[in-house]
C-alpha cells in the first residue's frame, strides 16, 4: 500500500500477518499478547500476559519473520517471587541482550537473558523516588538507560540497567509535562523520550533529562486525533506511530506531530492459522461460509464495532515497534496476531 500526502510522501506496504490463538500452556500461538521485542539478530519475542484464569500460559513466546516459532519461557511461573510474573506489560531489549520486563500487579522489572534464564528483577511499590507502582511501558535509550512509566504515579522513571535510581517527571493532570495513566514509551535515536500519555489522549515529547519538548493530539476519533492511545514507535527520519487503540488504528505523525495520515489494518491468515485450518477442515467450512468483511448495520458504527466484526482490521492494537530493517510491527492483543509493514 503506497499513501502520498501533500508535504510527504510515505509507503507502507503491507508484509505479513503471524499470530494464531492459543491459550493452552504451550506450543506457537499468542494468548493475551501485550508486547513484543526484537532481538539483534531479529527473533521476535511476544509476551504473552494471558488471562487470569490461565496463569499456566502466561509466557514469553519466541519466533521469526519466516513465521518458525523457535521457543518460549516461562520465567518461574506464575505468581510474586523472583522471576515470576503475575501481571507482566512491556519489553525491551538492552544493547547486551538482556530482556526487562515490567509486571504492573508485581510492581517490579525482572530481567532475563536472550535464552530465558532469569538474572536479577528490581523494584517495589511505593510513590518515592525509585518506587513503582503498576509499572507499564519500558524503553532503553542509545546510552542504556532504561526508562519506566510508572503508570499509578503518574510519571516516568529513568534507572540504571541495575536498577539504581536516577531522576524521574511528571504528576497527575492535564497541565504540560502532566500525566493521567500513562502507558507506552520509546526512545528516538537522539535519545528523546515519547509518552503515550493513555487517558489524556496525547504523546508527549521529552529530552532525556525530563524537558518538555513537544505535546501532540486530543481527544476524538477525527485524523490527528486520539483515544486511548497504548504504544508509541519512531523511525530513523523521526516520524511517530502511535497505536491508537481506543480507536482501533496506528495513526503517523511527521517529526512536528502533524499528522499524516491513519491504518487501519490489512490482516490476512498467517502460516500457523492456515496449518490449523487445514488440521481441523470443518473450522474451514465454517470459515468459508462466514463473512469476515460485513457491511454493518449503522448502530454498530463505533471503532470498536468496525474492528471486531472486520478480520483484517487491528482489534487492540496495544503496541508498537520498528525493528532495524525499518518494519513496522503493530501487535493485537484481541486477535492474537501482528501485522508487518515495510516503511518507506
Amino acid at each position: 500500500m503506497n499513501i502520498e500526502t501533500k508535504d510527504e510522501t510515505i509507503r507502507l506496504n503491507y508484509l505479513k500477518t503471524i499470530g494464531l490463538c492459543n491459550n493452552g500452556e504451550n506450543g506457537r500461538g499468542f494468548a493475551q499478547p501485550y508486547d513484543l521485542a526484537i532481538s539483534q539478530d531479529e527473533r521476535i519475542f511476544v509476551l504473552n500476559r494471558s488471562d487470569p484464569s490461565l496463569t499456566k500460559a502466561i509466557r514469553i513466546g519466541i519466533c521469526n519473520l519466516e513465521e518458525e516459532y523457535l521457543d518460549e519461557f516461562y520465567g518461574n511461573g506464575y505468581g510474586v517471587g523472583d522471576g515470576q510474573f503475575t501481571l507482566p506489560v512491556a519489553m525491551a531489549f538492552d544493547s547486551d541482550e538482556q530482556l526487562y520486563i515490567t509486571d504492573e500487579y508485581n510492581h517490579t522489572v525482572s530481567v532475563f537473558d536472550k535464552s530465558g534464564k532469569y538474572l536479577t528483577r528490581w523494584g517495589s511499590r511505593g510513590s518515592s523516588q525509585g518506587d513503582l507502582d503498576g509499572p507499564a511501558g519500558i524503553a532503553i535509550d542509545p546510552e542504556g538507560y532504561v526508562y519506566i512509566v510508572d503508570q499509578n504515579n503518574n510519571r516516568v522513571q529513568k534507572f540504571t540497567t541495575n536498577g539504581d535510581f536516577i531522576l524521574s517527571w511528571g504528576t497527575q493532570g492535564t497541565g504540560e509535562g502532566q500525566f493521567n495513566q500513562p502507558w507506552g514509551i520509546t526512545t528516538d535515536i537522539d535519545g528523546n523520550i515519547y509518552v503515550a500519555d493513555w487517558r489524556n489522549d496525547r504523546i508527549q515529547k521529552f529530552s532525556s533529562n525530563g524537558h518538555l519538548l513537544r505535546i501532540f493530539g486530543e481527544s476524538g476519533s477525527k485524523n490527528g486525533q486520539l483515544y486511548r492511545p497504548s504504544g508509541v514507535a519512531v523511525d530513523n527520519k523521526g516520524r511517530i506511530y502511535v497505536a491508537d487503540w481506543g480507536n482501533e488504528r496506528v495513526q503517523i505523525f511527521d517529526p512536528s506531530g502533524k499528522f499524516l495520515l491513519n491504518l487501519k489494518g490489512q490482516a490476512t491468515l498467517s502460516i500457523w492459522a492456515e496449518d490449523f485450518l487445514k488440521a481441523n477442515p470443518d473450522e474451514q467450512v465454517t470459515r468459508d461460509i462466514s463473512n469476515l468483511i460485513p457491511d454493518l448495520p449503522s448502530q454498530l458504527s463505533t471503532p470498536y464495532d468496525i474492528s471486531s466484526q472486520s478480520e483484517p482490521y487491528f482489534w487492540s492494537p496495544v503496541a508498537i515497534k520498528i525493528d532495524s530493517l525499518g518494519q513496522l510491527y503493530v501487535l493485537e492483543s484481541n486477535r492474537y496476531r501482528f501485522q508487518v509493514y515495510t516503511i518507506t
